[in-house]
């Protein structure tokens, strides 16, 4: 069964809520520890009591005591307005604003379905991101805590210019405003457009991609000082930038300019991970996404013949490039690119990650302790701890002995709203 908010069990109701959990995961402790009950006040963890005590006559009620409770997951980097399909490239001629922000309302109900309760928004188009953010804040539909860039950063022909591949009278000069930038000025303008638009963060395409229609799929496609221009103009509006990359050099450039996180990291060399090391770079791997594109570049008609040629020789590479960073101690953060791969299916990155080399426990962490650090809110969210976010979700099992039960969420709550399947005991 599947409810939103003031239609199941709030937690706004009444003073507090209790949920009773079967067990409850320690995330920075890596373990399962037995019965807990989970006191929760004005969206937010109160206290953690050993056991299930009796039901208090004036709370909430939620009996989860079957289940294991852990903090809600966090993905850092999804498309939550659109979605990888054989009709996605006409589809830029042929959807409306409002088609777009409706097909993100249902992807952000999937997405928080699927237990992920916060996600980055690394790019969109026509803002359709913060609209979807604001209207999830504002309690209006069901989704994910969003932080969004909304409309990626790109240079002229590059990875994210909008008008890659259409006829010339229809391509025209795009420029800022519309997320394309040529120098530092331009650089810098982009930025405060972002800013003004409303986004929280800035995404950057660093190097070519898959699924654009243009021949390298790992070229590097901004200059060092515009790059330094887009990262300091940033940092003056309290925003931080992820770099798409794939290629080394792009990735290189990316990284001594101070960029706060890389994303899939496909060709990182060694020296890259080192540096990547020293300086507290993010790397948000996304191998779901490089799977999916692997696999889709086999059926035929699904992708344009340009981009079946970098998903064959790209997406297979990411996951050894996963492994290889894991093991140089290369900061890493959950992030799939759902959007790419299919919305709700957030948690099988989790297996591939294990299957690489990580420990359950240590994937696990990645999409709380270090996705929470990563965003800047590690003394909000991500544990199971007093004054923490009431985000809190409910499996059946032991997900550090297999990781893959965090692909069948039993139970969903954000802030105290529950949004997926609410037993409650009277």
């Amino acid at each position: 069964m599947v409810l939103f908010a003031v239609l199941g069990c709030s937690g706004l109701a009444f003073g507090e809520t209790w949920v009773r959990c079967g067990g409850v995961i320690d995330v920075d402790a890596g373990e399962r520890l037995g019965a807990h009950t989970v006191v929760l006040a004005d969206g937010k963890i109160a206290e953690l009591r050993q056991g299930h005590p009796d039901w208090a006559e004036d709370v909430e009620r939620i009996d989860l005591s079957s289940l294991t409770c852990l903090p809600g997951l966090m993905d850092m980097h999804t498309h939550l307005t659109s979605q990888m399909g054989p009709s996605s490239y006409i589809e830029g001629f042929t959807l409306n604003e409002a088609d777009v922000a409706l097909r993100g309302a249902e992807y952000a109900r999937k997405t928080v379905e699927a237990g992920f309760t916060t996600v980055r928004d690394l790019g969109d188009s026509f803002n359709a991101s913060i609209a979807l953010r604001d209207a999830i804040n504002a309690g209006r539909i069901p989704g994910p805590r969003i932080f969004t860039s909304a409309k990626s950063l790109a240079t002229t022909g590059g990875h994210a210019d909008p008008t890659n591949g259409w006829r010339f009278d229809l391509a025209g000069d795009p420029g800022p405003r519309k997320g394309v930038l040529n120098g530092v000025a331009e650089a810098r303008a982009a930025v405060r457009q972002r800013y003004k638009d409303g986004a929280d963060l800035i995404k950057i395409t660093a190097t070519g991609g898959v699924l654009s229609v243009a021949a390298s799929g790992d070229n590097a496609q901004f200059r060092m000082d515009e790059l330094e221009a887009v990262i300091r103009t940033a940092a003056d509006y309290g925003m931080r930038v992820a770099a798409h990359t794939h290629g080394a050099e792009g990735m290189r450039r990316a990284v001594e300019a101070g960029i706060h996180s890389i994303e899939h990291g496909t060709y990182m060399t060694d020296e890259i991970m080192a540096l990547m090391v020293e300086k507290g770079t993010w790397l948000v791997p996304t191998i779901s996404a490089g799977k999916f594109v692997a696999e889709k570049a086999e059926v035929e008609g699904f992708f344009p013949p340009v981009v079946a040629a970098k998903a064959r020789r790209i997406g297979p590479v990411i996951q050894e490039t996963f492994s290889r960073a894991h093991a140089a101690g290369v900061p890493i953060a959950f992030g799939t690119d759902c959007g790419v791969c299919p919305h709700g299916s957030n948690a099988k990155e989790f297996g591939y990650m294990v299957e690489a080399g990580m420990t359950p426990a240590d994937a696990l962490r990645t999409a709380t302790l270090n996705a929470a650090e990563l965003l800047g809110r590690e003394d909000q969210l991500g544990r199971l701890q007093p004054g923490y976010a009431a985000d809190l979700i409910a499996v059946d099992g032991n997900p550090l002995e297999d990781v893959t039960i965090l692909e069948d969420i039993r139970f969903v709550m954000r802030d105290g709203q529950v949004f997926v399947d609410a037993p409650v005991t009277d």
